[in-house]
């Protein structure tokens, strides 16, 4: 992308305004930081070296600068002065307001004296020249690090607005520290295409104005100061807003907001509303956004819901951002049935209040692998426990003496159980059993794990499920489930952890049906070490995920290749790292930047599914997911295809579910001809038939062989594809639908049946993961010998250091496993995931804790190797798999290679490399 000479570019002054930067203070801090990366924390994320080469330094690297405290920048390989590192800020500028540019940089390379750094705007509207602006200079010398300021403000708004750094002389490199860009009047913006900061984006939210600005949306909107008899009065302000007339359940209140909306920007939303009529008292409200692109291409946002009552007012609060540009938005309420007004005191719209990063928390003496429980070998008869309903506890004996497989996994040598246990009797409802109040002794955001022996006595008409169950503040929260079925001993395994204060915590066991006695020996509460199992499965990893390397060099004399200096990198390792993308994603280029560095394989979170490639008989919609192939295909992503038939039954279309037995059969064998023919050769892998283990429309609608059919009917259309079985809550002991041995079961049954069944599916929407639990799961269904691959994780905490911390237990756990062949994550980018407080990215583009996190454990799992070839002519190494560089630098000459070291077998990987 050449560009005009420097000094050209200094009188285009094109709806810009230069300030000269001895007027700026770069101290201010007068606005946030519209720079996403500002510090390289996050690697090269969001940043795009132009037509050069970049990479990011830490102060330990050994590099010129490294004793800057932090990390940087270096772009290097700079053939033009104007060739540097450059970032898209389109969506965080708007015309009319200043903006205050710092920036801390620096050069290295053979300099004499000094040479000029500069920031430069580079502005694109559709039609027109693109210019350029200068935005200030420094002047910087080899080994120093500079002050570069300037100023700047916008008098239109052009299509494309970047900020880049450039300047000296071709050869040598640039160092960036930091850049900050900041609105000095954030305040005080008016908007002219579009609106931020504090304005309300909402025209007359209050109704002071009456229904200006409002409509209705398939129905009629009015104007009241009371309604009911004056029972209902607005709860602000004189007036409120009522939806009347309505007869969808879409029909609602209104107001386009073309124009008051920047894409990228996050926007919060928050509306105080009731319902009136038709004898309705509690209905489901919703806020959403309707989006048309200017290619006619309609997207419905869901904002938030709340459950509003036709008693009192309500607040519904939610946030959403835009990844495109829009030819038109509009915002709405709706959700209650027709013939119920939809009531509304105020609609807000703002842009969102950036949160704060979280802190680690700080937790006093953890008492890792105390447990908690009072009397759990049961020395004092039940003291310390109480019956929980009508029913009677006793102490006997006989139960085991060892602590079960997953609790001995994580504690280690341990003192042997009592032998003795809760005999629970006279239990006349399922939830009857042992308790114990524990609130006191439990700590916010500490992780615990929970174990348990149990039994069931005579009586039960089948397996019986049994829990250890929380009640938080009269909340149940799952500590763990078994099925018991026999007369044996069963192991429960499972996890909590609390994150807001309770007033009251209760521990119990439950589950049997009534009047089926229960066993309970040996209960262990106890918190988490978890570095402890991050030691240990760093040990496994270098086990099964490196591999010793043998470079044999030839071409040179002996004399002439004994001591050379080799320097190894590796660039990839080829481990599978994946995320879930959705159509809307890819609008956005700093989603699309982060998403090609980071994963190489993705899934494609809905467009793949049926209901939205025929969401009515004969109505295809292929377009999003062809996008989607196109964008991976382009930057050599491999895709996993997401799903081709759904077994749970509120997943499928309701024109589906309303065909006979013969024209549904009709019907799947269209659905999987007509996709794997579209798509042969194009997804490497297939999720059949998903969440059997939790659904069976399609077996209860045409027989049990049906799901063998359907991996045999994939695997002719597409024989390349490996063909997954995929469920969830598999691996964290929650729920004994899915438990592994479950899996294993059907699994089995499939292949019985002829099934090509070639890899499994554990979908990892875990919370707070306990390493031995997840682990026990992995082993137990490696004994199927398929690829096993997380499909769907994601994790979830409102701290984002404990998210963190969970991202890296699931990471290291499947990392360490021998069986598990990838990973996929379920997104990465806020309000663009299934779960709230999942995120590593912030929506506006920040790199969060368990981002961060993410990026170290993959940087973690990079070799890099350096000495000196040996007498035999060969440099051995141990390293991950995956593709390297080498550098060889001989007498006479330096020489640059790559190679790919295979994952194999446990021999040496030999490489030749000719010199």
């Amino acid at each position: 992308m050449p560009m005009p000479p420097t000094i050209t570019r200094l009188n285009l002054c094109f709806c810009i305004q230069i300030v000269n930067q001895d007027m700026v203070n770069s101290s201010s801090s007068l606005g946030t930081n519209i720079i996403v990366n500002h510090d390289f924390c996050g690697g090269l994320h969001s940043w795009h070296p132009n037509c050069c080469e970049g990479y990011v330094v830490s102060a330990d690297s050994g590099h010129p600068q490294a004793n800057s405290g932090g990390n940087y920048a270096v772009v290097t390989n700079r053939k033009e002065c104007w060739q540097g590192l450059e970032q898209d800020i389109t969506g965080r500028v708007s015309p009319g307001s200043t903006y205050l540019v710092s920036a801390s940089v620096g050069v290295s390379g053979p300099l004499v004296g000094c040479v000029d750094v500069l920031a430069t705007l580079k502005m694109e509207c559709q039609g027109s020249e693109t210019k350029y602006s200068l935005v200030g200079r420094s002047s910087v010398s080899n080994g120093k690090w500079e002050k570069l300021e300037g100023k700047f403000s916008l008098s239109t708004m052009p299509d494309k607005v970047v900020f880049y750094l450039e300047g000296p002389s071709p050869g040598i490199d640039l160092l960036i520290q930091s850049v900050v860009i900041s609105c000095s009047n954030p305040k005080g913006r008016r908007h002219g295409n579009a609106s931020d900061g504090d304005e309300d984006i909402v025209l007359n939210p209050k109704f002071e104005d009456g229904l200006t600005n409002w409509t209705g949306r398939g129905c009629k909107v009015v104007l009241h100061n009371s309604m009911g008899d004056g029972k209902i009065v607005p709860q602000s302000g004189k007036v409120f807003a009522a939806a009347t007339e309505r007869t969808q359940s879409w029909n609602g209140i209104q107001q386009d907001i073309t124009g008051r909306v920047q894409r990228k920007l996050a926007y919060e939303a928050t509306a105080v509303v009731r319902i009136f009529g038709n004898n309705v008292t509690s209905s489901d409200v919703r806020a959403t956004l309707w989006v048309q692109s200017p290619n006619g291409r309609e997207q419905y946002i869901g904002i938030s819901n709340v459950q509003a009552t036709d008693k009192d007012w309500a607040q519904l609060k939610g946030k959403f951002l835009l990844n495109g540009s829009p030819s038109k938005v509009v915002v709405y309420l709706e959700g209650p049935p027709a013939g119920t007004d939809i009531l509304v005191n105020s609609f807000v719209v703002k842009h969102a209040q950036k949160v704060p990063p979280s802190s680690p928390p700080d937790i006093e003496n953890p008492a890792f692998g105390v447990n908690i429980i009072e009397n759990s070998n049961l020395s004092n008869g039940t003291n310390g426990w109480f019956p929980l309903g009508n029913c009677t506890l006793s102490v006997g004996t006989g139960s085991p003496h060892i602590l079960p497989p997953m609790a001995r996994d994580s504690l280690g040598a341990h003192e042997p159980l009592s032998g003795r246990f809760i005999l629970v009797t006279k239990r006349t409802q399922t939830w009857m059993g042992p308790a114990q109040m524990i609130g006191d002794k439990l700590k916010l955001f500490l992780t615990y794990q929970v174990s348990a022996w149990v039994r069931i006595g005579a009586g039960a008409t089948g397996p019986q499920n049994v829990n250890v169950a929380l009640g938080v503040d009269n909340q149940w929260v799952n500590g763990g489930q078994a099925e018991v079925g026999d007369n044996r001993w069963h192991e429960i395994g499972g996890s909590f952890r609390i994150e807001k204060q309770p007033s009251k915590v209760m521990v119990y066991i439950q589950g049997p049906a009534s009047g089926v006695d229960l066993m309970v020996a040996g209960l262990q509460i106890f918190p988490v070490d978890r570095q402890a199992r991050f030691r240990y499965l760093k040990r496994q990893t270098e086990k099964i995920r490196k591999r010793d390397v043998v470079l044999k060099f030839s071409g040179l004399d002996w004399s002439s290749a004994y001591g050379s200096f080799v320097k190894i990198k590796q660039s990839q390792n080829s481990f599978p790292f994946g995320t879930c993308i959705s159509r809307t994603n890819i609008d956005n280029e700093d989603f699309v930047d982060f998403f090609v560095k980071n994963f190489n394989w993705s899934v494609f979170g809905n467009e793949l599914k049926w209901y939205w490639t025929e969401p009515q008989k004969g109505n295809f919609n292929y377009k999003d997911a062809d996008e989607m192939v196109d964008l991976c295909k382009s930057h050599n992503i491999d895709m996993r295809g997401h799903c081709i038939y759904w077994e749970v039954v509120d997943t499928v279309q309701q024109w589906i579910r309303s065909l006979s037995q013969n024209d549904l059969a009709t019907a799947v064998q269209s659905r999987v001809t007509d996709l794997l023919t579209r798509y042969k050769g194009k997804f490497r892998h297939y999720d059949v038939n998903n969440e059997m283990l939790h659904g069976s429309f399609y077996q209860d609608k045409l027989g049990k062989d049906i799901r063998a059919n359907m991996f045999k009917m994939a695997n002719q259309l597409d024989p390349s594809a490996l063909l997954f079985v995929n469920d969830y809550h598999v691996e964290d002991g929650c729920d004994t639908r899915s438990a592994p041995e479950k899996y294993i079961e059907q699994i089995l049954d499939f292949q019985l049946q002829g099934a090509p069944v070639g890899g499994i599916g554990i979908q990892g929407h875990i919370d707070s993961p306990v390493g031995p639990i997840v682990c026990s799961a992995l082993d137990k269904l490696g004994i199927l010998g398929l690829p096993i691959w997380f499909t769907e994780l994601d994790v979830s905490s409102s701290n984002e250091c404990v998210r963190a911390d969970d991202l890296e237990v699931m990471l290291r756990e499947a990392f360490a496993n021998p069986s598990v062949e990838g990973i996929v994550l379920w997104g990465f980018w806020e309000l663009f995931m299934s779960r709230e407080n999942s995120h590593l990215v912030n929506a506006e583009g920040d790199i969060n804790e368990a981002g961060k996190r993410y990026l170290e454990l993959k940087q973690e799992w990079l070799s890099h190797a350096h000495g000196h070839i040996d007498e035999q002519g060969q440099f051995t190494f141990r390293g991950f798999h995956g593709t390297y560089s080498i550098e060889i630098a001989t007498i006479s000459k330096k020489v640059l290679k790559t190679f790919v070291v295979d994952k194999g077998d446990d021999s040496p990987f030999e490489v030749s490399i000719a010199l």
